[in-house]
């Protein structure tokens, strides 16, 4: 059994203000393989941590914050080149999320190949405006577990 309690300092986290918390969920567990695994609220607004289904071992959160006092403001904060990326197994879910995106509007850069370690990437506004890349071939995930070793969980 995985012992709960952290035992080191890790990068858990990263949080981005959304003007419409119910619209920026369903934009991330749609067009990205987040999920929702908590939400919580107070007088002032109310927040939802979406991260990988079934990440126990390094597990990383997007935390959206939609603050009452914010709503109806667009709040980007990743714009124009700034961006949550996000690695895909296969180059066709690059294509797929593109067609996908460009047909609810929110397409921000069509799919290409960028010459190495870049690989084949689209880009996505979330209803905010923040840019959210989704790549094949990146290898992001790869260097990271072939540098600490071939046997890092997922």
């Amino acid at each position: 059994m995985l012992d709960k309690k952290l035992t080191e300092a890790r990068w858990t986290h990263i949080a981005l203000p959304t003007n419409d918390l119910e619209a920026a969920v369903e934009f991330y567990t749609s067009f990205t393989p987040l999920v929702v695994v908590a939400r919580h609220s107070d007088a002032d607004g109310a927040n939802a941590w979406l991260s990988n289904q079934g990440q126990v071992e390094t597990p990383f959160v997007l935390v959206l914050v939609g603050f009452n006092k914010d709503k109806g403001k667009k709040q980007p904060q990743l714009t124009p080149f700034a961006h949550l990326g996000m690695e895909v197994p296969n180059r066709e879910d690059v294509d797929n999320t593109a067609a996908r995106a460009r047909e609810a509007g929110c397409l921000h850069w069509e799919p290409m190949e960028l010459p190495a370690p870049v690989g084949y990437i689209c880009a996505l506004n979330d209803p905010d405006g923040n840019v959210i890349e989704i790549s094949h071939n990146q290898q992001v995930f790869e260097e990271v577990r072939t540098l600490w070793g071939a046997g890092a969980e997922q």
